[in-house]
């Protein structure tokens, strides 16, 4: 377990040292996923729903044959539901579980762009109190055009939530 605290930890560094990012928009707020976090973009396709999960978790989809779970972000974050767009997409990452890297469906109102964020233009997440857990949040990153704040997106997703689903049934 320790070797894995060291790859994730390795993995952070590496995302804030090259800077770069993968942007989308959730509401009106820009979010940030390190890009080596991300393997690949693609449209809204039929998800098939699974009978007692959370109400974040949409389901399922076939992606060429392997079947990945699919997470509605703004359901994960308390925000409205709002029907899907043709700018909906989903967003498939790669988080750590105790076996491996685990490809799951993030879904996102629209995907803005790859930047670059220099390390100065990252700051620290501020504090919001004791009671409120931003141990997902990387940092915020200070762009011309306003703030995005940087997902460590394995908090997000946390796999063991996720793993639970399996035992609940």
């Amino acid at each position: 377990m320790a070797a894995e605290d060291t790859m994730s930890k390795a993995v952070k560094a590496i995302t804030i040292e090259t800077g770069k990012y993968l942007t989308f928009v959730l509401e009106k707020e820009t979010y940030g996923i390190g890009i080596l976090k991300v393997k690949e973009i693609i449209g809204m396709m039929p998800i098939t729903s699974v009978p007692r999960t959370p109400e974040f978790i949409k389901g399922i989809v076939n992606l060429r044959g392997k079947v990945i779970p699919v997470v509605d972000l703004r359901l994960k974050f308390n925000m409205a539901s709002i029907p899907y767009s043709d700018r909906t997409c989903i967003i498939v990452v790669e988080i750590d579980g105790p076996s491996g890297t685990v490809p799951i469906g993030i879904v996102v109102d629209a995907v803005s762009e790859v930047l670059n964020i220099k390390e100065e233009e990252i700051e620290e997440t501020p504090a919001f109190g004791a009671k409120m857990n931003t141990d997902y949040i990387l940092g915020m990153a200070k762009k011309d055009d306003g703030v995005k704040i940087l997902l460590d997106i394995d908090s997000v997703l946390n796999i063991k939530e996720l793993e639970s689903l399996n035992q609940s049934g």
